[in-house]
This record gives structure tokens, C-alpha cells and sequence, in this order.
């Protein structure tokens, strides 16, 4: 798990978590994830430092989240690392980010709302 981590990133924590979730989940629920949500997200994450670093949660055809930019991506997501971590907390409204320019989406934009509901359930599993 530790190719996911990017030093300065608190986003690679949740994601790394994520990752693990992925693994552990038994095949017949990974199947439904991915049927029910059915789609690669990629994260552009850029930190306090300007650094980026990208991830992808790929909940299409493998259930796995991955670090470096997807071949294709169904919804790329650009955004900092304190709005992926509020998003991820609950604190910060997607919808809210979006509007305001906090998150930026290119693709399909109602498939990143469905993001919210993976992080949600992947912390219920924690």
C-alpha cells in the first residue's frame, strides 16, 4: 500500500485506507460496488506546497485505487488536499466545492457526485 502514500499529502492517508477497504472487501461485494457505482475517478490533488499528485479509484473494472493518471478516466477531479480531506470527512458539501470552484470536474459530472457515497461507505467499514 505504501506505492499510494505521497509524502506532504494528507489525501494519500484516506486513500491508502481506501485501498485497504478495496482488498479486504469480499469479491461478491467488490462486484456490486463497481456495478453500482461504475466508474474510474481521477484525483488531481495539489497540496499547501503546490505539489500535485494524482490517484485513481477505479470502481469500473477493478476495485482498486492506483497513483499516477488513468488511461481513461470516466471523471477527473482537480482539487486541493484540504478539500478532498473535507470531502472525505463530511465538513465540505461537494456540490458546495463545485459551485464555488474548490473542485474542479471535467467528464462526468454526475458520476463524481457519486464519489461522496464510496468515501461514506468505505469509512463505515473502518
Amino acid at each position: 500500500m505504501s506505492d499510494i502514500k505521497e509524502p506532504g499529502f494528507k489525501t494519500s492517508e484516506v486513500l491508502a485506507t481506501l485501498a485497504q477497504v478495496f482488498e479486504k472487501m469480499p469479491e461478491a461485494e467488490k462486484k456490486k460496488q463497481i456495478k453500482t457505482t461504475n466508474g474510474i475517478f481521477q484525483l488531481n490533488v495539489k497540496n499547501s506546497e503546490g505539489k500535485e499528485a494524482i490517484w485513481v479509484i477505479d470502481l469500473k473494472n477493478e476495485g482498486k485505487v492506483t497513483k499516477g493518471a488513468a488511461k481513461k478516466a470516466d471523471v477527473t477531479m482537480n482539487l486541493t488536499d484540504d478539500t478532498f480531506m473535507g470531502l472525505a470527512d463530511g465538513k465540505v458539501n461537494g456540490q458546495k466545492a463545485f459551485m464555488t470552484g474548490a473542485l474542479k470536474v471535467k467528464g462526468n459530472v454526475m458520476l463524481a457526485t457519486k464519489l461522496d457515497g464510496v468515501l461514506k461507505g468505505a469509512k463505515a467499514k473502518l
